[in-house]
């Protein structure tokens, strides 16, 4: 049994990075460009707006949020969804990869809420197919934080602000407790796929694509050399072995022209015994 793939990350300013790599206005380096046509999108945008980027804004300027909203606040969650590489090779061999990205987005609109989930695609163009989800983290309801703090005697106190109001807040959606609670939940609507929760508290860690690549081009870089230590290595044993090549014809030539040596000496030999025996019964006749 295999396990699922669930990662969250708050996105910088626009993230436009990110909208490059899942909209694939940027070819990553992993991707096969001969299947970018089987990637989709999983989830369709509002009226009038047409990518990633316009939605995240859409979905903020329609929350309802009447705070003002911060230069640095995260204004986007994403969320990529997948599951060991083999499971999911499976799951896509049996004809299941509808079935599980419909679960998917499903379990993901329940969670966050649907209007919170602006997109959805499935990119298959990789080893492993995956959904790269985001969300605007709209909330409703008390901070948190003010939920732990404690009131102070004799502390300045304000207008309470109404704790119904949409806010945008990254923090709550992100908290340890909720991030466990995903881990959970998303595994088992993954169970009838064959996928199980990863072991937690396990120190397996996602890798963002940035780092992937640095890693890789290691990888990459590393393989290289020692690929061309072992293109070397098959060199000098080519040399090697043509060297004993040479002295096994060396001594080969050597052992013929030392036979041809002691055949010559073994005829010499031969003719001398024969003068031998020839003087020896000339001396006996006289």
């Amino acid at each position: 049994m295999g396990y699922v793939v669930l990662h969250l990350k708050k996105a910088l300013g626009n993230d436009a990075g990110t909208s490059a790599h899942i909209e694939r206005t940027i070819h990553p380096k992993n991707a096969d460009e001969s299947r970018i046509h089987l990637n989709r999108e999983l989830i369709g945008f509002p009226q009038s707006v047409k990518n990633r980027t316009e939605a995240i804004q859409h979905r903020i300027e329609n929350a309802g949020i009447t705070r003002k909203i911060g230069k640095n606040q995260v204004r986007a969650i994403g969320v990529m969804l997948s599951g060991t590489s083999e499971d999911m090779k499976r799951i896509e061999d049996a004809g299941r990869l509808n079935d599980w990205c419909a679960d998917s987005v499903d379990w993901l609109e329940k969670t966050f809420g649907a209007d919170n989930v602006v997109s959805a695609v499935l990119h298959r163009d990789e080893t492993t197919p995956h959904i790269h989800t985001t969300v605007v983290p709209v909330v409703i309801g008390e901070r948190r934080k003010a939920k732990e703090e404690k009131s102070i005697e004799g502390k300045k106190k304000y207008r309470k602000k109404n704790p119904n109001t949409a806010r945008l807040c990254a923090d709550d959606v992100m908290a340890r407790d909720k991030l466990k609670e995903y881990q959970d939940s998303y595994a088992q609507r993954m169970q009838v796929y064959g996928l199980q929760r990863g072991i937690e508290g396990s120190e397996a860690k996602h890798i963002n694509t940035g780092q992937y690549y640095r890693e890789l081009y290691v990888k990459n870089k590393n393989l290289k050399e020692e690929i061309e230590d072992l293109q070397e290595q098959k060199e000098a044993t080519k040399e090697e072995v043509r060297y004993i090549y040479d002295q096994k014809d060396e001594a080969r030539d050597k052992y013929l022209a030392m036979d041809e040596y002691v055949r010559r000496k073994d005829n010499e030999l031969t003719s001398i015994e024969t003068k031998l025996q020839k003087n020896q019964t000339g001396l006996r006749a006289l």
